[in-house]
């Protein structure tokens, strides 16, 4: 068990951690590919997003509403169809209404009480704010992909985390839902980190490509992890 009274300072990926994207992703993508004649499980969507998804994050920068025009457009490449420009932008059109998990704000307010909290996102700072105000708390430091250009796993969205946090290595604790994007480059650095496993007892790795690391710590959601510190 990790000694918390070790840390001063959290720090969250957001999607799929605190906010639920797969729902969101999926509640934008199902609608477009029914429209042409498109039919596939949840589970694939999923699976081909996060393919998508990494693979434009790995080339020459670009804003991550770029990045969701781009995965709009694969799927039309792969399926046989051209989206309208509206559906281009219907995907990053769609995360302002991307809810949080029902346990993250109350966790959020909770680890608020004895941490500072941070944020190390894959997105671009306007759509951030979107998140941010269903959050409903407030993170010491945002570090977004806009801010950094580039996306996890690269470590410079790590590098600069620790520029503004400005503490020793060894008193943050990194907590994400995604091994690729965050618990294998976290391990590399040598933070301390937690795996939210946000798919315990579900076949697959939803919209994350898959990956293998070691958390030190492992919970099924934040409700958890909140109780674990609260004890």
């Amino acid at each position: 068990m990790i000694d918390f009274d070790n840390y001063k300072v959290l720090t969250f990926d957001c999607y799929g951690t605190l906010i639920d994207w797969e729902n969101g992703i999926l509640s934008a993508i199902k609608p477009l590919l029914l429209a042409h004649e498109t039919h596939l499980s949840d589970d694939k969507i999923l699976e081909l997003f996060a393919e998508f998804e990494a693979e434009l994050e790995q080339g020459k920068y670009i804003k991550y509403r770029e990045v969701l025009r781009k995965v709009v457009q694969k799927f039309g490449e792969q399926f046989g169809f051209n989206p309208t420009a509206e559906e281009l932008d219907s995907l990053a059109d769609s995360i302002r209404h991307w809810l949080p998990f029902p346990d993250t704000v109350e966790a959020l307010k909770t680890l608020k009480q004895k941490f500072k909290l941070v944020i190390i996102s894959n997105v671009d700072d306007d759509l951030f704010a979107f998140s941010a105000k269903h959050l409903e708390v407030e993170f010491e430091q945002i570090i977004t992909a806009e801010q950094v250009k580039s996306y996890k796993p690269s470590l410079n969205n790590f590098r600069l985390a620790f520029e503004r946090i400005n503490l020793p290595l060894e008193q943050i604790l990194h907590v994400a839902a995604s091994v690729y994007h965050d618990i294998v480059p976290a391990k590399s650095l040598g933070l301390s980190t937690v795996w939210v496993n946000r798919r315990v007892g579900q076949e697959g790795v939803g919209a994350t490509v898959s990956a293998i690391s070691q958390p030190d710590l492992e919970v099924p959601d934040l409700k958890t992890l909140a109780a674990f510190i609260s004890k």
